[in-house]
């Protein structure tokens, strides 16, 4: 459990996390625009970011279930070195002149693999680490920090490579990494403990009892269902809106910069109104009122009148602040009541599961916006994510969860 002088450990590692992240998210977009100058094709984005989304599905629950049996320091210091290693060599092939674009699909598709990993570690380490009562708040500021990687990634990502090549981009992505590595080496993170029946159990075994879980804990089904359903409706929101930026509002890359900086800076708003505030006392409501408005949200981008761009700026920063309100939660709702030793398995389920939608609502989304137009998206996705938080505000199920699950932790932990 948690010490009491809990903060000084967990802020040093936070820290050099969200350092390494942020020089990640500037190798990123080094290499996004390397890939659109090299080849000017759309399909080779969409490959890339299918190499980014797919090991996460796919190996997710296998990832899970090693990291709730593995010591979670180690699997943190091995995927982040990983990681670095093979932005070491992206930067030697560019310095070489050897770099093809196939190198770079390796690339992504081995440092998806290694967040795969990391993702689930980092986030049951958080538990072993934080009391319960801060969870909330902790989720509040990751928010916060997304939204600060979002506006600043991009934007020091842009201005490196105009300054400098891109392998040198590359040595400083590696270089940041040393950030989160070196705490990592000094400071501990507990695991919770192991049933010594349970390590002789097969990994499928493992990923099987986290299935049964769920099934078993009804409204941690309906959640991890709905927020499938919310990433179907809204991901396609921000592929669209470079098309809602020159076919609605006549603009430019300029105007689509704005919008999508107004998403980050409504994310680090929302996350620090959460890490003060901490939601409501029932983490599920938080979720779901933030939900549910963020769908009236983009039903007002949808009818925003081409001449009135300055509200969709506006619309956007309200989007990103009440999509904090939404993620915010699940994340603490899911640190405080599933058990410390299922915690990787749970995480990784979720993300599988809510990631699954996206390559389908990409695959659909051009088909359908060509029939309905880009507005009616923005429209009915709206209206239909509003009224699915507010039917979830209501269903009994995901209304118990907090209170069913930690009565299961307590007759576990007896």
């Amino acid at each position: 459990m948690p010490e009491k002088r809990w903060a000084p450990r967990f802020f040093t590692i936070w820290v050099g996390q969200r350092i390494s992240w942020l020089g990640s998210r500037a190798g990123g977009f080094a290499l996004v625009w390397w890939l659109t100058q090299e080849t000017g094709s759309a399909q080779v984005l969409a490959t890339a970011t299918l190499g980014l989304i797919l090991p996460t599905v796919l190996l997710g629950p296998v990832a899970g279930a090693y990291v709730d049996r593995w010591n979670r320091r180690l699997i943190l210091l091995i995927s982040d070195t990983g990681i670095a290693l093979v932005s070491l060599l992206l930067a030697y092939l560019f310095w070489s002149g050897h770099m093809e674009v196939w190198h770079v699909y390796i690339v992504i598709v081995v440092r998806a693999i290694g967040s795969a990993f990391h993702l689930p570690a980092i986030g049951a380490s958080t538990t072993m680490l934080v009391p319960a009562k801060h969870l909330t708040r902790i989720a509040g500021l990751n928010q916060s920090m997304g939204g600060a990687l979002q506006v600043a990634g991009p934007v020091l990502g842009a201005f490196l490579i105009s300054v400098m090549p891109v392998h040198s981009v590359m040595l400083i992505d590696v270089g940041t990494a040393a950030f989160a590595l070196i705490p990592l080496l000094f400071l501990s993170i507990p695991n919770p403990p192991v049933d010594a029946s349970k390590e002789r159990e097969s990994i499928f075994a493992s990923i099987r009892i986290a299935f049964r879980f769920v099934l078993d804990h009804r409204g941690l089904l309906h959640i991890m269902l709905l927020a499938s359903f919310m990433n179907f409706v809204i991901n396609p929101v921000f592929v669209l809106l470079p098309l809602l930026v020159t076919t609605h509002f006549g603009g430019t890359a300029l105007h689509l910069g704005w919008l999508q900086s107004a998403t980050g800076a409504g994310l680090i708003a929302g996350g620090f109104v959460l890490s003060v505030w901490g939601g409501f006392r029932r983490r599920t409501m938080t979720m779901y009122v933030g939900g549910g408005l963020q769908g009236l949200a983009l039903l007002f981008l949808g009818v925003t009148p081409s001449g009135l761009f300055p509200v969709a700026v506006a619309t956007m920063i309200a989007n990103g602040f009440l999509n904090a309100l939404y993620n915010g939660p699940i994340a603490a709702l899911l640190q405080a009541t599933v058990p410390p030793n299922m915690q990787g398995r749970i995480f990784t389920l979720l993300g599988s599961i809510v990631q699954s939608v996206y390559p389908i609502s990409l695959a659909i989304l051009g088909p359908v916006v060509g029939v309905i137009g880009i507005r009616a998206w923005y429209i009915g996705g709206g209206i239909l994510v509003f009224a699915v938080c507010t039917l979830a505000l209501f269903m009994p199920s995901i209304a118990r969860l907090e209170t069913q699950l930690v009565e299961s932790a307590d007759k576990s932990a007896a």
